[in-house]
């Protein structure tokens, strides 16, 4: 044998050998944790994954691993969760062990660890108290959420008409009016839609949930040591990321400057006195840079999840035109033509309810939920997960249950309906997930979603520009979030 043929042999040997090394020490590390499929070296278990539906892949792998299984993504292994008993054991039982947030590279880039949705250990229990108590008294003794909400759709309702009948894209008039909501709580007052600051920042948000979606935004959150340093689309997403970071910061040192703590304006103003009042404190979690992060946090979470679920419904409406039919006739019977719906009205409007519920289940707007983190080594259906990995409550999965909805693929107000056609509630809809790190913003983000849908459908009925059974409820992106195809309507006064 020549050299140059020893040398290769040597080679193949030692690649091998490594090889074997590496698949022998992931099965080292997993000791008692849950089944899943051998990961490759670096890439893990890339290759059973469709990173343009990952959620689809993970579950199809639970029907091999089981509802509680472990899968490498690059160098992160993480346990995922599927179907609602698992998930409920987990982050609802276990509440404290699995309170930490896991990766989501995206925000992760743009929050550095700070703000009360993406970073952990005490700081976020703090500002998580703070942000639902000053959330909870708006509008500060002035003005309630649901006056907000109405206002706005006071706004929205004269946007619509100006389309006179015309076909258009529902994306930015549904963003615009949710955000002024979330906006005046924040920032003390709405935008005019026509503001191009405005537009520019719903324009970078939307594209910041779209490529969190995407097959880029996949690939991105499994290798962002490595692809963040790369050229792409990403680089592009960062530097728009990083205006909205200094536009809430423009914000915030406006606001500073002539704060006046005996009369408080918005949430701004309240996290700045309670700056104020702990700026003794060292161990202090309110700063500027908490701030800015967390406003920004209410921001994004309080615009794009919303106005997709709106989005998605009014498509889904298109699809079903004999449903949104049955939610006119119950508006036209309980709140008539009037005065404008209110909050109170839900409770004799059960179908509308049950359909505003069945659109949250079906569109599944997070599919993943947020990564979690265990806190410490916890047991769960007698596997030990180790401190630190990462896991993936799949709400999605609960939210099509079969032992929990009947018919857990189609769109079906009866999932939310008794016998009698009252409203019933339903354990395992957690579109909010579930445990400490649920969504806050629930109780806003419900009455958005009724007080906006009623409002339109009490003065305009919706015409499709395809024939309903041409429309396509499948998603366009699923990832982060799942995004619906884009779509025009009208809509016609009634």
């Amino acid at each position: 044998m020549d050299l140059l043929g020893a040398g290769t042999l040597l080679l193949a040997i030692a690649l091998a050998g490594l090889l074997v090394l590496s698949s022998w020490q992931q099965m080292h590390r997993r000791g008692k944790m849950p089944p899943g499929p051998t990961p490759l070296p670096l890439i893990g278990n890339l290759l059973w994954m469709d990173r343009n539906n990952l959620p689809n892949s993970l579950i199809k792998l639970s029907e091999k691993y089981g509802p509680v299984y472990t899968v490498q993504l690059g160098s992160r292994r993480i346990v995922v969760l599927c179907g609602y008993e698992a998930i409920k054991e987990a982050l609802r039982d276990q509440a404290n062990e699995f309170q930490d947030r896991g990766q989501q590279a995206s925000f992760d880039w743009i929050f550095q660890g700070h703000g009360v949705a993406f970073s952990n250990g005490e700081k976020p229990i703090h500002l998580r108290r703070f942000s639902i108590t000053t959330l909870r008294n708006f509008g500060l003794g002035k003005r309630s959420v649901e006056e907000r909400i109405l206002e706005e759709a006071h706004f929205l309702l004269e946007a619509l008409r100006s389309t006179k009948g015309a076909p258009f894209d529902p994306t930015y008039f549904l963003s615009r009016s949710v955000s002024n909501v979330i906006s005046s709580i924040i920032f003390g007052s709405r935008f005019d839609y026509e503001d191009q600051e405005f537009l520019s920042l719903l324009t970078i948000m939307n594209e910041i949930f779209r490529f969190s979606s995407s097959a880029q935004g996949q690939l991105l959150d499994i290798f962002f040591e490595i692809v963040q340093r790369l050229p792409g689309k990403h680089q592009t997403v960062f530097k728009r990321s990083s205006e909205l970071k200094e536009f809430v910061a423009k914000k915030a040192k406006a606001h500073q400057e002539i704060l006046d703590p005996n009369s408080p304006r918005d949430f701004i103003d309240c996290f700045l006195m309670k700056m104020q009042q702990e700026e003794n404190k060292p161990d202090s979690f309110f700063s500027m840079e908490e701030l800015v992060a967390t406003t920004l946090n209410l921001f994004l979470g309080g615009t794009e999840t919303v106005s997709t679920t709106l989005r998605y419904g009014f498509l889904i409406l298109l699809k079903y035109p004999e449903v949104e039919e049955k939610i006119h006739e119950e508006i036209d019977r309980v709140v008539g033509v009037n005065r404008t719906p209110r909050m109170e009205d839900r409770l004799q409007m059960p179908y509308t309810e049950a359909v505003i519920h069945e659109i949250q289940r079906f569109g599944d707007i997070v599919p993943l939920g947020l990564p979690r983190r265990v806190t410490r080594d916890v047991q769960l259906r007698g596997y030990t997960i180790p401190k630190g990995t990462e896991i993936f409550p799949m709400l999605g999965t609960a939210m099509r249950d079969p032992k929990h909805f009947a018919r857990p693929e189609e769109f079906d107000p009866q999932h939310f309906l008794d016998q009698k056609g009252q409203f019933q509630k339903n354990e395992a809809f957690i579109p909010f997930s579930t445990g400490k790190r649920y969504c806050f913003g629930e109780h806003l983000a419900r009455a958005e979603l009724f007080l906006f849908l009623t409002s339109i459908l009490q003065h305009f009925r919706c015409k499709s520009a395809v024939p309903p059974e041409d429309i396509d409820l499948s998603p366009m992106l699923v990832g982060l979030a799942t995004i619906p195809q884009i779509y025009e309507f009208s809509v016609i006064p009634r």
